[in-house]
């Protein structure tokens, strides 16, 4: 059973960092293509960034360019997001989420999601 749990959400001051963290597990890390959404309240979710096998590919949405970090370990099966110079708009429930290396790294076609964690930033 794959389960993705992610943690390191909270409430931060605009101009300020968070770092997110997704643990898998019940999966072959290595063979998945790991990202990245959010959800704001009353939106549809968006994608935010995701990461190849073994890091040499990241993609992010163009609004969080230059802010956000995608990363992976895959001795530990984690991958996470620094988040710089957040504000107010950032703020969103952060869903993990992973497919399978079909040798396409893009935004859609998620097989596995978490349950995601609350980032609230203040004016």
């Amino acid at each position: 059973q794959v389960q993705l749990v992610e943690s390191g959400g909270g409430l931060v001051q605009a101009g300020g960092s968070l770092r997110l963290s997704c643990a898998a597990s019940g999966l072959t890390f290595n063979n998945y293509v790991m990202a990245w959404f959010r959800q704001a309240p009353g939106k549809e979710r968006e994608f935010v960034a995701a990461i190849s096998l073994r890091s040499g590919s990241r993609y992010n949405t163009d609004s969080v360019k230059g802010r956000f970090t995608i990363s992976r370990d895959n001795a530990k099966n984690t991958v996470n997001l620094q988040m710089n110079s957040l504000n107010p708009e950032d703020t969103a429930v952060y869903y993990c989420a992973a497919k399978l290396y079909t040798g396409v790294i893009s935004s859609t076609q998620y097989a596995y999601w978490g349950q995601g964690t609350q980032v609230t930033v203040s004016s």
